[in-house]
């Protein structure tokens, strides 16, 4: 490799390295200062590029990290000359201090404080979580929409609108109160969720490991609001599901699926935490759906014990699930539990319940479909199987399902929760 070669292939390295670990603080620390989160993402994006056209001659920075952050800062400032989008003193008297960062009362981190931002009451329910997902991991529209169950186009839609609201209204990147954190958290916990889902879907991001980085915000949000229980309800489920991580693939590579999973691979010590979590919510007697979705992972997780799944108390707590939040997710693991509980005749009914529109491109209910449908004798199974076949978009699980053999449960193949929708 020339030295030319080596110089660029160091910078990208450099450049990734800061991308991953980074990026959420580079963009909350921009757009608490220039107040305008589109600029400030547009504005990093830039500092990148400019990154890889200049350490490659000028050699990496001792900070690339600062280096980024200037860029970042230089380029709003000559946007913000040029189109006269602000002459607010104290704005731009921020760049001038290249340590100045927002002040941190109420939520310690930067990431999570983004998040708390962008859970603004003024903008759309449905767009909170998403937005957090974009400005604070990276994430782009098309994988943040596979994550809510709506189309790319109108998730891109929702997020420039939403940007739009935020700049149109002067909406400020004040740090949150702490007495404004409550009615935001669940938004902020629909976006951690939402992170997670996406990591084990093997989602490649700058952000890193979204499902370590999704249970460490969800850590840090229990000892943010330790009285809340719901934070303690997602931590509960995320370790319950993340104890599990490692016997999901064999050596090979190949899906393993839960059935099939050998449980003394599970990790022992995140399923105990998991369970102090989910007793810690219970103690605190507010009721919640990730607190339910907790549960039912904690019933999977008695098959290490027992050697069994309980599948009619599963089905039990989904039927309480969907009674009081029923989402599509929920409504489809629903119909698993029903036909591994023996209902097959209430599974096909809860499943012939859902819309069309809302299930015609979600893998999960196609996968539950086929099983149900085969275990009823019904046509369509293998119809439906090759749909979701179709619908998949790991590998992975596509050669899992092309090769499964007739009878598979369908719990094998679709995500272990309901997601985020």
């Amino acid at each position: 490799m020339s030295e030319a070669d080596r110089a660029v292939t160091d910078a990208a390295r450099a450049a990734e390295r800061v991308a991953r670990d980074c990026y959420g603080r580079l963009v909350a620390l921009l757009a608490w200062q220039w107040r305008d989160l589109a600029a400030a993402e547009d504005a990093l994006s830039e500092a990148f590029a400019a990154a890889l056209r200049s350490w490659p001659v000028d050699g990496l920075p001792a900070s690339p990290e600062a280096w980024l952050l200037s860029a970042a800062r230089r380029r709003l400032l000559h946007e913000a000359r040029h189109t006269r989008l602000t002459q607010d003193p104290a704005v731009t008297a921020l760049f001038d201090d290249e340590t100045a960062a927002p002040a941190a009362e109420a939520v310690p981190d930067a990431r999570l404080r983004l998040m708390f931002v962008c859970a603004h009451p003024a903008l759309a329910e449905n767009v909170r979580a998403p937005l957090m997902l974009q400005a604070v991991l990276g994430l782009e529209a098309q994988a943040i929409a596979s994550a809510f169950l709506v189309s790319p186009a109108a998730m891109a839609q929702r997020l420039v609108r939403a940007k739009a609201r935020i700049r149109e209204a002067g909406l400020r990147f004040d740090p949150p109160e702490a007495s404004e954190l409550p009615e935001r958290l669940a938004a902020v916990l629909d976006a951690i969720y939402g992170a997670y889902t996406l990591g084990r879907q093997g989602l490649d991001t700058p952000a890193g490991d979204l499902r370590e980085e999704a249970i460490f915000l969800a850590r840090l949000v229990t000892s943010l609001r330790p009285d809340q229980a719901e934070a303690w309800g997602l931590l509960a489920l995320l370790l319950h599901v993340e104890a599990r991580r490692g016997a999901q693939f064999d050596a090979a590579g190949r899906f393993v699926p839960l059935a099939a999973q050998d449980p003394s691979a599970w990790d022992v010590d995140l399923a105990t935490q998991a369970e102090q979590a989910l007793w810690t919510a219970a103690r605190l007697r507010q009721p919640g759906p990730l607190q339910l979705e907790a549960s039912i992972q904690s019933a999977h997780a008695q098959r290490r014990v027992t050697g069994r799944t309980p599948w009619a108390a599963i089905a039990q707590l989904y039927a309480v699930l969907v009674a009081h939040h029923p989402s599509l997710g929920a409504r489809v693991g629903q119909a698993v539990a029903q036909a591994e509980a023996g209902d097959v005749t209430a599974a096909l009914a809860t499943l012939d319940d859902l819309p069309a529109a809302a299930v015609k491109a979600y893998p999960a209910y196609w996968v539950a479909r086929a099983h149900v449908l085969e275990r009823a004798g019904a046509p369509g199974h293998e119809a439906a199987r090759q749909r979701a076949i179709g619908l998949t978009d790991d590998p992975r699980l596509r050669e899992f399902l092309a090769a499964s053999a007739p009878g598979a449960a369908p719990h094998q193949a679709a995500p272990p929760f309901s997601g985020p929708a």
